[in-house]
């Protein structure tokens, strides 16, 4: 059994709750798992996700993957998971989030940064430097655990659900801090949607320049084409442009997270890192992907069946974190990681705006 690092800041409380990758309550440690015994739990997660894609589509701006925990969140609390489920929810909170993560490199082209535009990066980056230093500072300001303001630093920052799905396996957070921050995106995303377009028409903006905005400021893919076709079509096709370079922010990130974890656990002699666990697997095939699909080695045809393939995955593995979030320490959480969201919104929608002034990105 893994032991969990001392070091390990908590979601508020030392409560932690079950993570995806740790390993099983004593109750069913105790019995040595049987081949298949992770079908049980796998089958409660792809049922949830099922159901979760089909309100989706007709909520867009809800989206399977918020649906998802939310849906898991709402069974846990009615009836708790038997612990004879702990195996398939494991599974499709590790592996099957991984695979969906690393399929999403399919939907990029490396050379869509070079169509982005001298002036799109610089806001990129910007903005996301400035969302994840203010994660860390306020985050601790306000005494949100490490991985949790980690979390809703990096949606906030990159692309909401998805950053978050890729961040989690990484630096292994709790089930419950991954719905408590899904759920605070999600929240400013629906903000977004209403309040944007009216700041956009306020300030002058036209469409090219707020979609480079709402392509940087706002998080959730279904989020970015809502508040773009609210302001007006022209400004559509480059929220998404912009919106799709930047989930490959998601790279470096997870790199540097990977690498922070790496070091913290060689310090700790419990608990050694081998080099390989360093460079997480489903980044490598993200990377592969995004140039498969570069190089034309993805047919185009391929495009919609491999994006609803990578969020229908996404969307059962979170299933399963909200299924095994601890209630108890969400509850406990408070509204600080809420505040911490709030502060966040604010710093990447006025670092964008910002940005784009000091670039001479048109604003009136």
């Amino acid at each position: 059994m893994r032991k969990e690092p001392d070091a390990r800041e908590p979601l508020s409380t030392p409560d932690r709750g079950p993570r995806p990758g740790d390993s099983a309550p004593a109750t069913a440690a105790a019995v040595r798992p049987m081949r298949g015994s992770w079908i049980p739990g796998l089958a409660v997660a792809l049922v949830l996700a099922v159901v979760a894609m089909a309100v989706g589509e007709r909520l867009p701006v809800l989206g399977g993957p918020v649906t998802a925990v939310v849906l898991g969140v709402l069974v846990a609390a009615v009836r708790r998971p038997a612990p004879r489920l702990t195996p398939g929810m494991r599974l499709a909170g590790k592996p099957v989030l991984q695979t969906g993560v690393a399929l999403l490199g399919a939907q990029l082209s490396l050379t869509q940064v070079l169509h982005v535009g001298a002036g799109s990066l610089p806001v990129m980056i910007g903005s996301l430097a400035a969302c994840l230093l203010a994660a860390r500072v306020i985050g601790r300001r306000l005494g949100v655990g490490g991985d949790l303001r980690t979390l809703i630093g990096a949606g906030t920052g990159i692309c909401g659900a998805s950053a978050i799905a890729a961040v989690t396996p990484v630096i292994g957070a709790a089930s419950a801090q991954v719905a408590y921050a899904i759920s605070t995106i999600f929240l400013f995303n629906i903000a977004a949607v209403v309040v944007f377009p009216l700041v956009g028409h306020l300030i002058g903006m036209d469409p090219q320049v707020f979609g480079l905005f709402a392509g940087t400021a706002v998080n959730d893919m279904s989020s970015v084409v809502a508040v773009a076709t609210a302001y007006g079509p022209g400004a559509v096709d480059d929220a998404v442009v912009v919106k799709l370079t930047r989930t490959l922010m998601i790279i470096p990130v997870c790199l540097g997270l990977a690498l922070l974890a790496g070091r913290r656990a060689r310090s700790a002699p419990s608990a050694p890192v081998r080099p390989a666990g360093l460079v997480p697997w489903f980044l490598v095939a993200f990377l592969l992907a995004a140039a498969a699909n570069s190089a034309g080695l993805v047919p185009a045809t391929a495009h919609p069946g491999l994006k609803e393939l990578s969020v229908f995955l996404i969307t059962v593995a979170l299933s399963a974190v909200g299924l095994s979030t601890d209630l108890t320490a969400l509850r406990r959480t408070g509204p600080r990681p809420l505040l911490l969201g709030a502060c966040l919104w604010v710093v990447v929608s006025s670092s964008s705006l910002a940005l784009q002034y000091a670039f001479g990105g048109g604003l009136s």
